[in-house]
């Protein structure tokens, strides 16, 4: 399954896309997609809606975060060897993990806003993971059973904040509209093989990103396990898991995001952004 938020922010409704594009109307069954309908109970409910049944969503609507009430949006560093390099970052022994407020996220195509006197805005292209139900000191070999699905995400920093300041990267990460994921979660009976899902960047038409979550250093299953140690983790918690090469502060010169750019990205089978940044 497909399953989305749309509407005007903070007031999306829960939808679903169905087997000809067409987005579907969920309010009938479900009050939101969020934690409370995550696990594989809530998920097996609206499977079994026949979506030909639900109201069609018509018109160009605005496609929201498609998980709401998000609790934590926890992610994760330098998770591929290149752009470890490529940020001139030691290739880690353990995940990096930072913290991203969730007054960042946004709806995927909502833009990116350029926090006032930056000139280091990068994109980063990452999966996403959605928790279905609690985890905490789950192993390796059961972690996947504690993921509801998956999505795309751009990790936007602005990397004087993150690494050229004292204290932890989360200030660089959590500008307004740092963000933006979806357009839709992908359950992950769905999705495929989530080491097996080729990722893209362009900006301005220019291919920036590449790669494919087969070269991940840490692998979806063991940073569920990795941080269910650490911290417990909540239906509709979002985990980004760490981006390939190809970010503006890997290119020399360095290349970053300025007023009137535009960012498109995408995910095999997850769906694409697309992100005009404005001035704060």
């Amino acid at each position: 399954m497909k399953l989305l938020r749309y509407g005007e922010a903070g007031s999306e409704k829960p939808g679903i896309l169905d087997a000809n594009g067409t987005i579907r109307d969920l309010s009938g069954v479900v009050a939101d997609i969020d934690g409370a309908v995550l696990s594989d109970e809530g998920l097996a409910k609206i499977a079994a809606v026949d979506t030909s049944t639900l109201p069609e969503v018509s018109g160009d609507v605005r496609m929201g975060p498609c998980v709401g009430s998000v609790g934590k949006f926890v992610c994760i560093g330098l998770n591929y060897t290149d752009h470890a390099i490529e940020t001139n970052n030691p290739i880690p022994e353990e995940p990096v993990v930072f913290m991203k407020a969730t007054s960042a996220i946004c709806g995927p195509n909502d833009g990116i806003e350029v926090p006032r006197g930056a000139q280091k805005t990068d994109w980063e292209v990452e999966l996403a993971v959605v928790i279905g139900k609690e985890a905490k000191y789950v192993s390796e070999a059961d972690a996947l059973d504690y993921v509801a699905g998956y999505c795309l995400a751009n990790d936007v920093s602005e990397r004087a904040l993150q690494t050229e300041s004292t204290g932890q990267w989360t200030k660089g990460k959590s500008h307004d509209t740092f963000g933006p994921f979806g357009p839709w979660m992908v359950t992950k009976d769905d999705a495929g093989d989530p080491q097996e899902l080729d990722l893209w960047l362009d900006v301005n038409g220019e291919r920036r990103q590449t790669g494919n979550t087969r070269t991940m250093i840490f692998t979806i299953a063991h940073i569920v396990s990795y941080l269910s140690e650490r911290m417990s983790l909540q239906p509709g918690d979002v985990i980004s898991t760490g981006t390939p090469p190809g970010v503006g502060a890997g290119f020399k010169p360095p290349v970053f995001l300025h007023n009137g750019d535009v960012v498109t990205l995408g995910i095999s089978g997850l769906g694409e952004q697309r992100q005009v940044c404005r001035d704060a």
